[in-house]
């Protein structure tokens, strides 16, 4: 299939591969989800909610792991912090405001070749494959 080193063919029947398989993929995945929403429910019932859980069914193990994560509550944190007088312990941080940007552009009170070489475009390529006709 390879024509050189860093050219391909690409033919008819991978694109229909490929719709196939997405479409495959997108039926196992919700599934796949169906089948965790049975295992969360069957835990609840078991352990509670938000506790682990283990089973051995046909020489399979099933575990349900609870994963714990913190953090602060930014306005909250902040007030506290304030009353307590410990501004060092919160952050400043400066962003442009992409809003406000816009619409200075729009009224023209800032001009685009002000904000030269700031603007980071980020490219993100993605493959679709669709039937012409619907399927």
């Amino acid at each position: 299939m390879l024509l050189k080193s860093n050219e391909s063919l690409i033919t008819g029947e991978m694109l229909v591969k490929y719709y196939e398989l997405n479409k495959k993929k997108k039926e196992i995945e919700l599934e796949m989800n169906e089948l965790k929403e049975v295992f969360q429910t069957y835990f609840n019932n078991l352990v509670g909610t938000d506790r682990k859980g283990e089973i051995t069914i046909s020489g399979y193990k099933l575990q349900r792991q609870v994963r714990k994560t913190e953090r602060y509550n930014e306005a909250e944190t902040v007030k506290r912090l304030e009353e307590l007088q410990l501004n060092d312990l919160i952050q400043v941080v400066k962003k442009p405001d992409d809003t406000k940007i816009k619409a200075a552009l729009d009224l023209k009170l800032l001009g685009p070749e002000q904000l030269e070489g700031c603007i980071v475009t980020t490219l993100s390529p993605a493959i679709s494959v669709k039937p012409l006709t619907p399927r």
